[in-house]
C-alpha cells in the first residue's frame, strides 16, 4: 500500500521521460531505493539507485563539511578571516571570516551578476575568484544580514585546497566519499575522472524535453559541483548520525541555527550547509536540468532524498508528501 502511494505521488517522474530516484530512510533502513523515468532521455537509460545527479547546491554540505574536518586537524579555523587563505580579495572584504562564508552571511557580491553575458566556456571556482578580487563592494557588512551567496561557497572550495594542499575533488574523494564507501560520488572535472552511472539534465521547452545538461557556470565545483546517487547518500546520512567522519562538536555547529534566512518563501535558519526548519534539516538544489532535495528529521530518524534531472517540478513538495507518508504520528 505505501509503496503504491509513493509511486502515485512519483507519477510525473515515470516513464519515458527525464526521471528521477528517489530514498526513504527510515531507522536506518532502505524504506524506499528506487528509480523512475530515464537517466539519459536519448540513450533510453533507466533512472536507478546507482544513477549519478548533479546535486547542484546539495554540494554545500560537502564544502561545508570539508571545512569542518580543516577545522577538525587543526589546518584552519572558522572564524579566519577570508583574506588570510585568498590574499587577492579587496580590501572590502577584510572582515569577512569563513563562518561568514559558510552561512552565506558575508555579503560577497553574486559572481553570477559579474560574468559577462556572453561568457565563454565554463568559469571554474579560481575565475569566481578572479572576478571577486576586482569588485572592492559587497552587499553589506559581513555578519549583519543573510543573503544566500554561491560566491561564498565556491570560494570555501579554494580554502579546502589551500589548507589541505589538495585539490578539492581530491580531498573530497580522500576524506569523505573514500572513508565512507561513496565510490560513485565526485566533484566533476571535464577531462578528469568519468561520471559513472550519470543522468544528464533536461529542460521541458514548448511541450518537448531538451538536454540542457551544462551551463556557463556547471564547473564550479565549491557551490554545486558534486555528482553522487542515492546508494551513496545513503553512506552519507548514515555518518551524519555519529562522529566518524565529523565530530559531535562539528555536527552540532553544522546543524545548528547560525542565522536567519530571510527573503524567501520559507521559514528557516542556516546552518553550515544546512537549512534548519524546526525539526527538519534539508538543502534543495537546482541547476541547469537537475532539481534536487534532502530533507532529514534526525529525531525520527527519518530522511527523504529525491534527485531529479529535469527542471520541472521542484521536488520539495514531493519529498515531503513522500516523507507524510512515513511520518511518526
Amino acid at each position: 500500500m505505501l509503496q503504491a502511494k509513493v509511486d502515485r505521488l512519483m507519477q510525473r517522474y515515470d516513464g519515458e521521460v527525464p526521471g528521477a530516484s528517489l530514498l526513504v530512510l527510515h531507522n536506518g533502513e532502505a524504506v524506499v531505493r528506487r528509480g523512475y523515468g530515464r537517466a539519459d532521455l536519448g540513450q533510453g537509460i533507466e533512472a536507478g539507485p546507482a544513477t549519478d545527479y548533479r546535486l547542484a547546491s546539495v554540494s554545500k554540505q560537502f564544502t561545508a563539511a570539508s571545512i569542518l574536518l580543516l577545522t577538525q586537524d587543526g589546518k584552519l579555523g572558522i572564524d579566519d578571516p577570508i583574506r588570510k587563505w585568498l590574499p587577492s580579495l579587496p580590501p572590502a572584504t577584510a572582515a569577512i571570516t569563513l563562518r561568514h562564508l559558510l552561512t552565506h552571511a558575508s555579503g560577497l557580491v553574486d559572481y553570477e551578476d559579474l560574468m559577462a553575458d556572453d561568457y565563454q566556456g565554463q568559469i571554474r571556482d579560481a575565475g569566481v575568484l578572479d572576478l571577486l578580487a576586482k569588485e572592492d563592494r559587497l552587499y553589506f557588512a559581513p555578519g549583519s544580514a543573510y543573503r544566500y551567496s554561491n560566491s561564498g561557497y565556491a570560494l570555501l572550495s579554494l580554502v579546502v585546497e589551500k589548507a589541505s594542499g589538495m585539490d578539492y575533488p581530491g580531498f573530497l574523494q580522500q576524506r569523505i566519499f573514500a572513508p565512507l564507501g561513496m565510490h560513485d560520488s565526485l566533484a566533476y572535472v571535464a577531462g578528469g575522472p568519468q561520471v559513472p552511472h550519470r543522468a544528464y539534465g533536461h529542460s521541458e521547452v514548448d511541450g518537448h524535453w531538451q538536454r540542457t545538461d551544462q551551463s556557463t557556470t556547471s564547473a564550479v565545483l565549491g557551490d554545486g559541483g558534486i555528482y553522487s546517487s542515492i546508494n551513496d547518500l545513503a553512506r552519507w546520512d548514515a555518518a551524519l548520525y555519529d562522529d566518524r567522519l565529523l565530530s559531535d562538536a562539528s555536527r552540532a555547529l553544522a546543524f545548528s541555527p547560525q542565522v536567519e534566512v530571510t527573503g524567501e518563501p520559507y521559514k528557516a535558519s542556516y546552518g553550515f550547509g544546512w537549512r534548519i526548519s524546526g525539526d527538519m534539516l534539508w538543502h534543495s538544489g537546482e541547476t541547469i536540468g537537475f532539481r534536487n532535495v534532502i530533507l532529514r528529521w534526525p529525531k525520527q530518524h527519518l530522511t527523504v532524498i529525491l534527485l531529479s534531472n529535469r527542471n520541472d517540478p521542484e521536488p520539495y513538495a514531493t519529498a515531503m508528501d513522500v516523507a507524510k507518508l512515513f511520518m511518526a504520528d
